[in-house]
């Protein structure tokens, strides 16, 4: 039933293979993240076993029958299953060895398991399944990650852009603010080092701007980073220092977004920000003018 709904939704029901994501994210390093209990739903793939189960673990193959009532036998009577190996990616979860333990646990309803768990590094952050597909399918955001380091330097830190080719542009930025940081420092200045100054003095400081100025109900398709990128083009200056927080920028951000507002493209917003004159006044200008008694 699930392989039927999904072909009429045009979704993918398949689990995902743990080697092709690995490649298609390019995470290396792996460390020993110990024992822990994981959330099922953010099992989302497997090693080797990823075409025997579907995208919610239920079985696919009738040769895999026999072993997985056998689990859930052992299941019912109470018996202490060994934890699963799991490999980690982000906040998802790739089966490495015990893949009907997962798929009877998550049919019986079990919101964690016990797993032994081998952390993957990936140069993006991956808080969802949703985050993995989107880095395999955008490389350029990949590859910005991968040069600037940016996870490893400001945890936390989430730069993404709508428009394609822009993140060469942001790479731009930083080798721009790194020289004038050379200059001010009169000394070569190391790349991380101008990726975290960039990112302190000039990003952040940029996009607690349009927050504070909600400049993004203007463009309501697009990202904090997308409208960091607009603002610091429009005005070059910011490129070069970075400009005191506060009133200045905060000015700045509104008056990008009153210019280039996207909302005025739609009638009905446009009709919204015209202003109404009171009431009177209309009815003033409305009425003819008397005419003199002869």
């Amino acid at each position: 039933m699930r392989g039927v709904v999904s072909w009429f939704r045009r979704a993918d029901n398949a689990l995902l293979a743990f080697d092709e994501v690995r490649r298609g994210i390019h995470a290396q390093a792996q460390r020993d993240g110990g024992f822990r209990e994981v959330p099922i739903d953010r099992i989302v793939g497997s090693v080797g076993r990823y075409r025997d189960f579907d995208r919610a673990f239920l079985p696919r193959q009738v040769q895999t029958r026999d072993r997985w009532e056998s689990v859930d036998r052992a299941h019912l009577d109470h018996h202490e299953l060994p934890p699963v190996d799991l490999y980690k990616i982000g906040e998802t979860y790739f089966v490495k060895d015990g893949n009907h333990r997962v798929s009877v646990a998550r049919e019986r309803g079990q919101s964690f398991i016990d797993a032994h768990v081998i952390e993957v590094t990936a140069p993006a952050p991956v808080n969802s399944l949703e985050d993995l597909l989107d880095f395999i399918r955008d490389q350029d955001a990949l590859a910005f990650y991968e040069k600037t380091r940016i996870s490893e330097l400001r945890p936390g830190a989430r730069i993404e852009l709508t428009l394609p080719g822009q993140y060469e542009k942001l790479l731009e930025h930083i080798a721009t603010h790194q020289w004038y940081l050379g200059i001010e420092a009169k000394r070569e200045i190391p790349y991380a080092e101008a990726v975290a100054s960039w990112y302190d003095r000039i990003y952040l400081p940029t996009v607690e701007a349009v927050r504070a100025t909600d400049a993004l109900r203007d463009f309501p398709h697009r990202t904090e980073a997308d409208l960091y990128l607009w603002v610091t083009e429009h005005h070059w200056y910011l490129h070069q220092a970075a400009l005191p927080k506060g009133v200045a920028l905060n000015a700045l951000v509104s008056e990008y977004a009153e210019e280039h507002s996207e909302r005025r493209s739609n009638p009905l917003t446009a009709i919204a920000r015209i202003p109404i004159a009171p009431i009177t006044a209309v009815r003033r200008r409305a009425s003819p003018p008397k005419k003199k008694s002869s």
